[in-house]
């Protein structure tokens, strides 16, 4: 069997973590290279959702898993839901939530004239129940095992939050942000701001880059069956990146690890290297004097 060589836009239903998702695909890889001997492609995910949370889980797979980066890295859009008046240390509904006594019923108006504040480059403390590392430990085995950890704040890029819906205690936003963005601690933080608490109820991530939830496919739809015939164009990993085409004699000059001639080549400080049929060759690195140099090749 040739290795696999894709991606795979999962809806990840609640109740699952993103390892789950990452196991169950590379268990069905398995089996089909078991029954041609073969050896089975490797698959990893593009940015972990949480077990409450739903939506677009980006999978790459075989040589893919080397684009995992540029997956990561490309805008997200979610869909939260919160619930006012109420705190709880995962700033979700996964631990138990705590009533606020007395807690402020804040309007419509008063809601969105609190969001500019947290649209933009801002600084934001990740929540303790994450799986950021602190020490060599992950935050959240740290919070679990009664310890509090230090988190420090870091900034994240938002682009855009508008509210859908809000009938208290209950407000759902649309949030576009870059990554490493904490959806959780934007409801958190803006519920503070004004006088309250929050604790998110439900999260849906309605795109990845160019990767929709409406062409996602669903846990059930995937088996041996399905599973290669669904894979879509490792390029659609790295649309952000200037794109060159390459000649036969050229693909084979890439496969053997070598420079690339290209004085007239778009500029940037990575490009992305195609066939004439569409198929990623490569990703390159400018050097001196016009020439491009091979950093991944995909053969």
């Amino acid at each position: 069997m040739v290795t696999p060589f894709g991606l795979l836009n999962v809806n990840k239903p609640a109740g699952k973590t993103s390892r789950d998702v990452v196991n169950r695909v590379q268990w069905l890889l398995k089996q089909i290279a078991s029954a041609d001997g073969s050896k089975a492609a490797k698959v990893g995910h593009a940015g972990t959702l949480d077990p409450i949370a739903t939506g677009v889980l980006v999978l790459c797979v075989g040589p893919a898993t080397r684009l995992l980066e540029h997956v990561q890295r490309q805008p997200k859009r979610y869909r939260g839901a919160f619930l006012l008046g109420r705190t709880s240390p995962s700033d979700d509904t996964e631990l138990p939530a705590t009533e606020l006594p007395d807690a402020p019923v804040p309007t419509l108006a008063q809601i969105e004239a609190a969001l500019p504040a947290f649209v933009g480059d801002i600084e934001q403390v990740p929540p303790a129940y994450s799986a950021i590392k602190i020490g060599g430990e992950k935050a959240y085995d740290l919070a679990r095992a009664g310890k509090a950890p230090e988190m420090k704040a870091r900034e994240v890029s938002i682009y855009g939050i508008e509210v859908v819906s809000y009938t208290y205690p209950e407000l759902v936003l649309d949030i576009r942000c870059g990554s490493g963005t904490y959806v959780r601690a934007i409801g958190r933080d803006l519920a503070q701001s004004l006088e309250s608490g929050a604790v998110m109820s439900a999260l849906e991530r309605t795109e990845s880059g160019g990767f929709r939830v409406e062409d996602a496919v669903s846990m059930d739809a995937i088996d041996e069956a399905t599973v290669v015939d669904l894979l879509l164009p490792a390029g659609l990993a790295v649309t952000d990146l200037p794109r060159i085409e390459v000649g036969y004699n050229e693909v084979g000059e890439l496969h053997n690890g070598r420079f690339l001639d290209r004085p007239k080549a778009p500029p940037g400080d990575e490009l992305a290297a195609f066939d004439v049929s569409g198929r990623l060759i490569a990703l390159l690195k400018p050097r001196k004097n016009g020439r491009l140099q091979p950093t991944h090749v995909f053969k």
